[in-house]
């Protein structure tokens, strides 16, 4: 953004140096500090307001190492030491969640910002863990016996999502449906072998992701380290299901801590007395940021569980995701039930 009618800068608030690049936290003029953005100084016209704030900042930074006692030299040798703490911390903790996903790509873990390390009291899993009172089922009464494996046709007329008065969901294990549409997979007590084309979700995500930390001032934020093609299954989410008056107690906290990651189960019912919190126990969504122009879309699917209460949460590609491409979704994100072809 340059210095225009429209953004115009009204102060320097912060910088940093990310890759050899001077990075500025903007204050803009007509916009309340939740619009501040962090911009490379190549879309900066202000020089004068540069100058300013590092002759401000450089000042500042001396009188803080002098009244402390501490040298230059001194300082810089401080904060290396704690990045290579901090990068040796991420590396562990990319170990312990790609020894949990097993088989799944890799997850990275980076952070070229700051000196910020991960999130020591996140429990990460793959699964839904059940809350109080919470029970998931994972026993269907049924299953689909299509002679000669699941083919489009069958899976229209016969197969999971025929029985469920359902659509088609998938063209090589590419999402096809409207969103807001249910997707019923095949389940354990499905006659089709683990091949078959109705089953996606299950098999789990097919990309390389990493979680990193973001040049912006969003913190962490997820990105792709490969090209993700339109309509692809990129992850689920996952956290702790629980009853909806305990998800009002802890949403009332984490909204005047400022952050909330409780995803409502409401595609069947609004009044659905389930919610996900994926604030304490989750995956790789946790740290997925929102955006009102997301390159992910919200399905509800149903594999081995088709109680309407307790859809799973699967996010695809809305279009081809490029290598180092943030993932985001929109965190108000609704279905669109309007009728159309699958």
């Amino acid at each position: 953004k340059n210095s225009t009618r429209l953004f115009e800068v009204e102060y320097i608030v912060d910088f940093k140096m990310i890759n050899g690049q001077r990075y500025y936290l903007i204050k803009w003029v007509g916009w309340p500090n939740e619009a501040n953005t962090w911009e490379p100084d190549d879309n900066l016209s202000c020089s004068h307001l540069i100058h300013d704030f590092h002759e401000d900042y450089t000042m500042q930074l001396y009188k803080f190492l002098d009244d402390r006692k501490i040298s230059w030299n001194k300082y810089v040798s401080f904060y290396a030491e704690q990045k290579r703490k901090i990068v040796t911390e991420l590396r562990t903790w990319q170990r312990k969640i790609n020894d949990i996903t097993k088989s799944c790509p890799l997850i990275a873990i980076e952070n070229e910002v700051d000196l910020c390390s991960f999130p020591s009291d996140f429990k990460y899993t793959v699964t839904n863990i059940p809350g109080k009172d919470v029970f998931i089922p994972n026993d269907p009464l049924i299953g689909c016996d299509c002679p000669n494996g699941c083919s489009s046709r069958l899976i229209k007329n016969l197969c999971c999502p025929g029985t469920h008065h359902g659509r088609n969901p998938y063209s090589n294990k590419l999402v096809k449906v409207h969103p807001g549409k249910p997707i019923f997979e095949c389940n354990i007590r499905c006659k089709c072998d683990m091949d078959c084309p109705n089953r996606v979700v299950q098999h789990g995500p097919h990309n390389a992701l990493s979680i990193y930390r973001t040049s912006n001032g969003k913190g962490w934020g997820v990105k792709a380290l490969e090209i993700i093609p339109k309509g692809s299954f990129v992850m689920e989410y996952v956290g702790e299901v629980i009853k909806n008056e305990e998800a009002e107690r802890r949403g009332k906290r984490y909204d005047s801590e400022g952050m909330t990651y409780l995803f409502d189960l409401d595609y069947y019912d609004s009044e659905n007395p389930l919610t996900v919190d994926a604030t304490r126990f989750g995956n790789i969504s946790h740290f997925v940021n929102h955006s009102c122009s997301p390159n992910l879309q919200v399905y509800n699917v149903f594999i081995n569980n088709v109680d309407p209460s307790l859809p799973r949460i699967a996010l695809f590609a809305l279009r081809t995701i490029s290598a180092n491409e943030e993932l985001t979704f929109d965190y108000q994100m609704t279905g669109d039930n309007s009728p159309g072809e699958s």
